[in-house]
């Protein structure tokens, strides 16, 4: 079944329980063991009342260097969209604090929903020194990259940074947006960048952890990889 599930043989339904045991050929224990290690290893979905359905297919994001959701959304087949909830100069003491600048800083605030086709994926939200950012203010975010929109309206791009994840439960407002329940865990990222030695950006992004996966792929020489010779899945249990 993982190989037909590979050859996406299932995308207009997964198959009843009945069905499967008579193509295979083997016991009800048999094919239900079999339904318990795809859904062990993420690859299906099983609910009371609703039946067996195929699980969304994570969206695989490798670290190491400077990403764009944006472009990691497309790049795996999904049309990236956004609702734009905010976009608009304001003050932010504890950001200006972050960053290293006075509580009197202007920045240009930009809040996304960031979707991959009609799935709400992330909390997008970021501040850019108004100093540099304000042209950004003009700009429909719907369907554009940041970056790109920095570098060509600003003429700046992230020259450095660092970025740091956490496993967190989203709030109440953040479970409204994404579609999530309060058991379900989500990573938050934060990210500072650089231009030129100062500071450019603070990012703070609310990511669904069942949609979402962060790859790391290196050599025992230091070097890093663009990702490894297999894709790892989850262990079974």
């Amino acid at each position: 079944m993982r190989q037909r599930l590979a050859r996406n043989e299932f995308t207009l339904g997964f198959p009843p329980e009945r069905e499967l045991i008579e193509q295979y050929a083997v016991s009800r224990h048999t094919m239900r063991e079999a339904m318990r290690r795809l859904h062990s290893e993420g690859l299906i979905n099983r609910e009371r009342g609703r039946g067996t359905f195929l699980r969304n297919q994570p969206i695989e994001q490798r670290t190491g260097a400077l990403y764009s959701l944006f472009r990691s959304i497309e790049e795996q087949g999904f049309e990236q969209r956004n609702d734009v909830l905010a976009l608009e100069k304001r003050t932010a003491v504890d950001v200006a604090a972050r960053l290293g600048l006075s509580g009197r800083t202007k920045f240009v605030y930009l809040k996304r929903l960031r979707y991959a086709d009609a799935t709400p994926i992330a909390i997008d939200q970021l501040w850019l020194p108004a100093a540099v950012a304000t042209p950004l203010l003009s700009v429909d975010f719907r369907r554009t990259a940041v970056y790109t929109e920095l570098e060509q309206r600003c003429g700046v791009r992230p020259g450095a940074g660092w970025e740091r994840l956490h496993p967190v439960l989203p709030t109440g407002d953040e479970r409204a947006l994404l579609g999530t329940t309060a058991k379900e865990p989500a990573f938050l990222v934060e990210r500072f960048t650089s231009h030129e030695g100062r500071p450019l950006e603070w990012r703070r992004t609310v990511i669904r952890g069942d949609l979402y996966t962060f790859l790391s792929a290196w050599t025992d020489t230091g070097e890093q990889l663009e990702r490894p010779s297999f894709t790892p899945t989850a262990p079974t249990s």
